[in-house]
């Protein structure tokens, strides 16, 4: 089928045509084709260590705790609303944690946040019956603060029945009914009640809901002693829902009396988590949880609801949680997050760099004024030496860059300083493999054979030095991945980004255009190389 030179010449401005179609669309949505690295962009960088000062842990437990403190660290971080961040562990014992675009007081905001200690509660989930009846006090409320927006939901057909308890998911209000409704900020943006409960919102209206619940006078609504906290993303989430709990304020328990999490599985090997209190907590935990039978226990960490179970049976200090259809891989995450309420030590910050944004123009100027001189070296050297052949190949450059661009963006790659010195390389090995195919067909030519067939035979037999040279490259690109960190990281990206670009348009796309060129002229008896 490749061989048909229609089906080729489809082929790369298809895939052309793709590339720039997700830069624009990436463009279209951020601002930027590509997402920018810390270096780039500026930001801050902090290495995060535990702290020991006060009781010395084995090497073991000291593993242990980096891994519950990455997990809550990478929770917190991704409350922060930044694009990409990195958080990843080095070592055994430290935590990387870089964050790109921050100002000066986000950047302190994140510090504070990072160092706080994990708070884990067990909490108890009230039925949504005892919220409606506040309800309509507390839309009163949100107009009152945020008019317009009141204004704006009295417009838009409602989500909930008007004036009753919250819908099943999927229940649609009576069309009538509810144009003469009264404006429900709040009520027309629930998009029904979850299968455990919990109020569904759709994504697009959190920063609303947030900011709702925000307001003093709202909080002062909600009935004595509960409160409205986030879930943690779940499968509603992934549908285009977030969830929202109705809790008990005050908790039965918090993680400080926690001592242990285990995944495991029951007698008909479902997963569950079996945790361990101290055993004065255990006492305490028994009392609280035979009071709440049959009711849901929310377990909450850092103010976000993990799971919300049903109480089966008076909990000791001995306990376990189901989790119904879940996978053992999402009952080894909850039980990690569970220890991670009982960090055995606090986490402190060892190391802190700024990159002002500054100096991340500066690195885009010098990569802009390096690629610019690298690649118009490039193309002058080439046309110089390979005359007609070396034109082509440019072309076929070109479309890498293209392509480079494209996977890129496709990958959601964020691309460093390191990482445009990765995309400059690759340009010098996209030509260095047209530099093997030129050099092997001029061989060919002085042989006697026909251009046709010294085009073939050229093609040919550079193939295997371009195939080594590349899949050498990709093993290295490989291994600085996995063991690197940070811009390192995206060196390897970029770089692999780019040996496969490269490899497509030096032994496919070239070939295609020199193809065309021969097609066009039959009686061709010589190649300017």
């Amino acid at each position: 089928m490749f061989q048909n030179l229609k089906v080729r010449l489809g082929l790369i401005l298809g895939l052309t045509l793709l590339s720039l179609f997700i830069l624009w669309r990436k463009y279209d949505k951020t601002g930027q084709p590509i997402t920018l690295g810390l270096d780039l962009q500026g930001g801050a960088h902090y290495a995060m260590e535990i702290d020991e000062s006060k009781a010395a842990l084995s090497a073991k437990d000291r593993e242990d705790a980096i891994n519950r403190a990455l997990k809550v660290v990478d929770m917190r971080v991704n409350e922060l609303g930044v694009s990409e961040p990195v958080v990843q562990k080095a070592g055994n014992d430290r935590i990387i944690v870089e964050l790109a675009g921050l100002d000066q007081a986000s950047q302190n905001r994140a510090k504070d946040i990072l160092q706080k200690s994990a708070f884990l509660e067990f909490q108890i989930v009230r039925p949504l019956s005892e919220l409606q009846p506040q309800l309509p006090r507390i839309e009163q409320a949100i107009t009152a603060a945020f008019p317009n927006e009141a204004r704006a939901a009295g417009q838009a057909p409602a989500a909930t029945a008007p004036g009753g308890l919250l819908q099943t998911k999927g229940a649609q209000a009576d069309t009538a009914a509810a144009s003469a409704a009264a404006a429900k900020p709040l009520e027309s943006k629930f998009a029904g009640q979850g299968a455990s409960g919990q109020i569904l919102i759709d994504t697009a209206n959190i920063r609303s809901i947030t900011r709702y619940m925000a307001l003093p006078q709202v909080r002062a609504l909600l009935p004595r002693g509960s409160q409205l906290l986030w879930g943690v993303p779940e499968a509603e989430e992934q549908k285009g829902y977030a969830s929202l709990w109705f809790v008990n304020a005050d908790a039965i328990m918090t993680g400080e009396h926690l001592q242990n999490a285990q995944a495991q599985t029951d007698q008909f090997n479902r997963p569950i988590v079996a945790f361990e209190l101290s055993r004065r907590a255990g006492r305490r935990f028994e009392k609280e949880t035979g009071d709440h039978i049959n009711q849901q226990m929310a377990i909450v960490l850092d103010d976000r609801v993990y799971t919300a179970p049903v109480i089966r049976g008076a909990i000791g200090n001995r306990g376990q949680i189901e989790l119904g259809k879940s996978t053992m891989e999402d009952a080894s995450a909850l039980a990690l997050v569970l220890r991670a309420g009982a960090l055995p030590a606090p986490l402190h910050i060892v190391e802190e760099r700024s990159v002002g944004p500054s100096l991340g123009q500066d690195s885009i100027d010098n990569g802009k004024i390096a690629a610019i001189v690298g690649i118009g070296l490039v193309i002058l050297l080439m046309i110089g030496i390979y005359h007609f052949s070396g034109f082509l190949a440019v072309a076929a450059l070109a479309i890498y860059v293209v392509l480079s661009m494209g996977m890129l963006s496709a990958l959601d790659a964020v691309l460093t300083f390191p990482g445009i010195a990765g995309l400059i390389l690759s340009v010098g090995m996209a030509v260095d493999a047209n530099i093997l195919i030129f050099e092997r067909i001029r061989e060919e030519l002085d042989q006697g054979r026909s251009v046709r067939a010294a085009v073939s035979e050229g093609f040919h037999h550079a193939l295997r030095a371009i195939v080594d040279s590349n899949v050498t490259t990709l093993i290295t690109c490989a291994i600085l991945f996995y063991t690197g960190t940070g811009p390192i990281r995206g060196f390897a990206v970029t770089l692999a980004v780019g040996v496969v670009a490269s490899f497509f348009t030096a032994v496919f796309t070239t070939r295609t255009f020199m193809a065309l060129y021969l097609e066009r002229r039959q009686s061709v008896q010589s190649l300017s190389i």
